[in-house]
């Protein structure tokens, strides 16, 4: 019997990227093979994508101008921007408007995925969801691209990692988003024909060919890389079962392994043929993927998918693919877990409370909340002294299902009266347009280091009231007391 060919995991060895490279380059051809070394030599460019929800898309021009930037848009993001800030420029990461959420920095690589999707923006409802989340940059992208319209349901399998993701998506301000914290091989059989568009951004061995904050280059074995690949097919065979009949998945790595990039896609195109068809992209500069690696054919869809050797768009390496579900896969559902709110203390306000709210905030704030939520298709629940903007999709459709979080934090019940939260203000604080003050530039520094400043003018005390700079930028909440206005902070 002759014995099975698998796809060679390198050895490990002291130095990952001398080790990547000789994997790695020979898959290349040769003719391409100086321009990727070239490209490796060259730093990579900080890069952002912009908030359409929290500033306009021009905005760029207008930081770049502020603090010294050169700005040069991301070929196949149109709200992605890579920056060069000049030697007396100021780092976006030490900006206002990333400290308000106006930006997400992150590499321009991961910004293709959520692009990858088609009629993202035109869908009515739509149900999405993020199976392995965590930071959540991927998140907030999906909840961009859908015009804050349908649910996000972003789910990872790491508890250590769901607090980064809810302070993520606190700060980008997306209403439409709930955060659940289970093994996302279990989606598929929980929920079976459910989702409209599925995002699977899979751990991975991150062996990019560069280092970066995220996704640091590490020696790694072939026994990790064989438990790699097998844990990414049972994810992506989870994701594919999940997605309705007629939806997409995107499946994606910041790797160029090919046994957990073309590997992972051709095991279910085989497991499943007919049910599934790799999309042909439509990229500016064409990245396609391999169809033989070590002796080992995959199907001639797999070329369809984007492999991104970093000379392509000056990136770290990445992987990336779009998989439309044409037939149905076989599923054994099983019941999903079930909490539902009421268990854990969280209930909807009644009609007269809600009126008694709206009318309050419009005295005090002008802010119009019923018209705001009907919007949004938010509905406000209490929980002690908190209340939270629950997306009505989250609640109709995934209401019993345990979540760590869903929606905005709106209001805290103090001792001095309702207080809005920072987080609902970040995201809508154009909207609060009663009581606010314009911060004198000389306090400008000591108020972004979290400080109090002293009373500039008569301000309705213990109320909250929205900062804002000379230019109108929202600076955070602020409360009048006493001699001086307390810093309430922007998170």
């Amino acid at each position: 019997m002759k014995r099975k060919k698998t796809i060679q995991a390198p050895a490990v060895s002291t130095n990952p990227l001398e080790d990547s490279l000789e994997r790695f380059l020979p898959l290349l051809p040769e003719a391409n093979q100086a321009a990727l070394l070239a490209d490796l030599q060259i730093p990579l460019r900080q890069s952002l994508r912009v908030n359409p929800h929290k500033t306009r898309p021009d905005a760029i021009h207008e930081w770049a101008a502020r603090y010294g930037w050169t700005v040069e848009s991301i070929p196949y993001c149109p709200t992605g921007w890579r920056v060069e800030p000049s030697p007396e420029g100021t780092l976006p990461s030490a900006t206002i408007e990333h400290r308000l959420g106006q930006f997400y920095i992150l590499d321009a690589a991961s910004m293709l995925p959520v692009e990858l999707f088609e009629g993202l923006e035109e869908a009515d409802q739509p149900l999405i969801l993020d199976l392995a989340a965590s930071p959540g940059g991927k998140t907030t992208h999906l909840a961009a691209r859908s015009g804050e319209r349908g649910l996000v349901m972003a789910n990872d399998s790491s508890a250590e990692r769901i607090t980064a993701l809810r302070l993520v998506l606190q700060g980008w301000g997306a209403p439409n988003t709930a955060v659940s914290n289970f093994p996302g091989e279990r989606f598929g059989q929980w929920f079976p024909e459910t989702f409209d568009f599925v995002l699977l951004d899979a751990p991975c061995s991150m062996q990019g060919l560069r280092a970066t904050d995220a996704h640091p280059l590490r020696p790694i074995t072939a026994r990790e890389q064989s438990s790699l690949a097998r844990r990414q097919t049972q994810l992506l065979e989870s994701a594919l079962r999940a997605v309705k009949t007629g939806g997409q998945v995107v499946y994606s790595t910041c790797t160029l392994s090919p046994e957990e990039d073309e590997g992972v896609l051709d095991a279910l195109l085989k497991r499943y043929p007919g049910s599934l068809e790799i999309a042909e992209l439509n990229l500016p500069v064409p990245a396609p993927g391999l169809t033989k690696v070590d002796g080992i054919s995959f199907d001639p869809q797999v070329k369809n998918a984007a492999r991104l050797w970093p000379h392509l768009y000056h990136t770290a390496g990445f992987f990336a693919a779009l998989i439309r579900k044409v037939n149905e896969i076989p599923v054994e559902p099983i019941e999903p877990p079930f909490r539902p709110l009421e268990k854990a203390s969280f209930f909807p306000l009644e009609h007269k409370e809600l009126q008694a709210l709206a009318g309050m905030l419009q005295q005090d704030y002008d802010l119009d909340l019923l018209t705001l939520l009907d919007q949004h298709s938010l509905t406000l629940y209490r929980r002690n002294r908190l209340i939270f903007a629950f997306p009505e999709l989250f609640l109709s459709r995934f209401g019993d299902f345990p979540v760590q979080a869903a929606g905005l934090l709106f209001a805290e019940q103090t001792s001095e009266g309702l207080l809005p939260a920072a987080e609902f203000v970040n995201r809508f604080w154009a909207k609060f347009r009663g009581w606010r003050c314009d911060l004198p530039d000389e306090w400008l520094t000591a108020w972004l280091r979290g400080e109090d400043i002293p009373l500039q003018s008569c301000l309705p005390t213990g109320r909250m009231i929205v900062m804002q700079d000379g230019e109108g930028r929202y600076l955070g909440r602020g409360r009048a007391a006493g001699d001086k206005i307390k810093n309430l902070g922007r998170r």
